[in-house]
């Protein structure tokens, strides 16, 4: 693990609880603002299309289940 890395870890292990909530609060966010960001790119990129093939031919064949 990086240096970086390391002191970042340490730096949060040394926060208040109440800034470790405002902390946690802001890399919720974060994270899942770029995790939707890479779904987009593998979206408009075709990297997810093989699976969506899969999954709307196992769909059709009656291999799905309503939530």
């Amino acid at each position: 693990m990086s240096k970086a890395v390391e002191n970042i870890k340490i730096e949060i292990s040394r926060l208040p609880q109440s800034q470790l909530k405002q902390f946690r609060e802001w890399y919720e966010q974060f994270d899942s603002n770029t995790w939707g960001k890479q779904i987009e790119e593998d979206i408009s990129s075709g990297k997810l299309d093989a699976l969506v093939d899969v999954a709307l031919a196992d769909h059709k064949a009656g291999k799905s289940k309503r939530l």
